[in-house]
């Protein structure tokens, strides 16, 4: 057994597809299925059960995720150590980012850290808040920035910069250009919302909370799971969303996004480090040039 065989395991069954991990892991398809077949044929068992089209993972092969998971991620461990040795000037680290966060607070940020540390590779896997911990937690990711608070007792997380979440309707809303709203304007309006698992709608229903209301009291038309389809269903239809300021500027700015009521609420980003795992030299620069702190990452 190698750890690209237990790589591409873990890819495949991440991704219950053959073709699609074949594509993250940058293989052929035939070299993705050889080496899931070369293990289930070295160990006479059955990793995944083919179902139609689609593959799903057999008992064996949920028990194997666990052991391959935690291997890789103390193989990736050893590989830093190394990269450590070398002082900064090489090293690899993968980053998992909530929606929000990679793609309008992150970027900006991490071009300067790769301006100040050439030698280290950053990759960034975006999901959503509730995947992004769990990334971190199984050691898929070295370090994790996530909107909002989240309960984990295997992480540690260190406050960032943060957003405001706004509500905002495109211009043929009749909320449009209204200077002052009915007091029960939110329940008198269809919404496109983030998908359960997001920080987003964690953080809007906390809003909602707050008024004495619950998301069950609104009339939710549609549920996506991409900030930019969202931004883009308000702006040519009827309905209201709660969404991130930083998401939203541009079209504020351009009207065609109008925004109502203020700020629901002002959030925090957060970034997660395992609280067992090592932090490398790699990880404690990077969060130096988030933070300005020292090169430190609390455990």
């Amino acid at each position: 057994m190698t750890l690209e065989q237990l790589r591409i395991f873990v890819a495949v069954a991440d991704k219950q597809h053959v073709t699609r991990a074949a594509r993250d892991l940058n293989l052929t398809q035939s070299a993705t299925s050889a080496a899931i077949a070369a293990l289930e044929m070295r160990y006479g068992i059955k990793l995944f059960d083919r179902i139609g089209r689609g593959i799903v993972l057999t008992q064996t092969g949920r028990a194997f995720l666990i052991e391959a998971r935690d291997v890789l991620a103390r193989a990736r461990g050893a590989e830093q150590t190394l990269h450590d040795l070398a002082g900064l000037k090489t090293g690899k680290l993968t980053l998992a980012a909530s929606q929000t966060v990679a793609n309008y607070w992150l970027p900006s940020r991490l071009q300067a850290f790769q301006a100040a540390y050439p030698g280290i590779e950053v990759g960034v896997r975006i999901a959503n808040t509730e995947r992004v911990a769990a990334d971190v937690r199984e050691g898929q990711a070295d370090v994790g920035f996530i909107e909002g608070e989240i309960d984990d007792g295997a992480l540690s997380a260190r406050r960032l910069d943060g957003d405001a979440l706004v509500v905002v309707v495109g211009p043929k809303h009749a909320f449009a250009r209204q200077k002052k709203l009915a007091s029960g304007w939110m329940t008198e309006t269809p919404w496109i919302l983030r998908e359960p698992g997001s920080g987003t709608l964690a953080m809007f229903e906390l809003a909602l909370k707050k008024r004495g209301l619950r998301l069950s009291d609104l009339t939710v038309q549609l549920v996506l799971a991409s900030n930019e389809a969202i931004r883009s269903a308000v702006e040519t239809g009827r309905c209201a969303t709660a969404i991130s300021n930083l998401v939203v500027g541009p079209s504020l700015a351009a009207k065609t996004l109008f925004r109502l009521d203020g700020e629901l609420a002002q959030r925090s980003f957060y970034v997660l480090h395992h609280k067992e795992r090592h932090v490398s030299n790699a990880q404690a620069a990077l969060i130096s040039s988030l933070t300005g702190a020292k090169r430190t990452l609390s455990r």
